[in-house]
C-alpha cells in the first residue's frame, strides 16, 4: 500500500510538473501585441493535413474569452454566434486541418486606453501559402488585455467582406 501511495504521487508530480512547465515554452508568443497577434494568425494556419498547436492556440485566451462569428443566416438576417476557443476548435478545428487554412493580415488600427486595448485587424484567407488570391477577406475586432505579464486575447469578433459589405479604405493596406 505504501508503495502505491508513493508511486501515486510521483505520477501527480510528474503530470503537474510538465503542467506548470507548458506556459514557459509558450511565454515569448504573448511578450508583446505584435508577438500575440502573429501567434494569433499563426496558429490557425497551415496546409491541409498539417495538425495545429491548439494547446497554444487555448493559451493566448482568457479564461472566459469568446469568438464571435457574424454571418447571415438562412433568412438573410445578420446575426452571430459565440463560441469559447474549444467551441472554435470543435466547429473549426478539423475544417482547417482537412482545407488547409492560412489567415494573413494585412492592415491593423490599434486604439488603448489604459488596460483597455481594441485592435481592427484586417485579414485575407488562403487555402495554401501556394495560393495568388484570396478566397475570403475580412476584419477581425480583437480585444485584448496586459496584466503587466503577458498578453491575454478578451474577445474576437469578426466579420467578412461582401459585396454589401466592403473593407474600408482606412482599414486596407496604406
Amino acid at each position: 500500500m505504501n508503495k502505491i501511495s508513493i508511486i501515486f504521487v510521483a505520477i501527480v508530480l510528474i503530470f503537474t510538473t510538465v503542467k506548470a512547465d507548458e506556459p514557459d515554452q509558450y511565454q515569448e508568443k504573448v511578450k508583446t501585441l505584435d508577438s500575440t497577434l502573429a501567434t494569433l494568425y499563426g496558429v490557425i494556419s497551415g496546409e491541409a493535413g498539417e495538425e495545429r498547436d491548439w494547446d497554444l492556440f487555448h493559451y493566448l485566451f482568457a479564461a472566459d474569452a469568446r469568438l464571435i462569428p457574424s454571418f447571415k443566416d438562412k433568412e438573410g438576417k445578420i446575426t452571430y454566434q459565440s463560441l469559447t476557443p474549444a467551441g472554435y476548435v470543435e466547429r473549426s478545428g478539423k475544417w482547417l486541418v482537412e482545407n488547409g487554412f492560412y489567415e494573413i493580415e494585412i492592415a491593423r488600427e490599434v486604439d488603448k486606453f489604459g488596460p483597455v486595448v481594441q485592435v481592427f485587424s484586417t485579414y485575407e484567407s488562403y487555402h495554401s501559402k501556394k495560393d495568388k488570391e484570396p478566397f475570403m477577406r475580412g476584419i477581425n475586432s480583437i480585444q485584448l488585455l496586459n496584466d503587466g505579464e503577458r498578453w491575454w486575447v478578451l474577445n474576437i469578433y469578426w466579420s467578412q467582406e461582401s459585396e454589401e459589405n466592403p473593407i474600408p479604405k482606412q482599414y486596407l493596406p496604406k
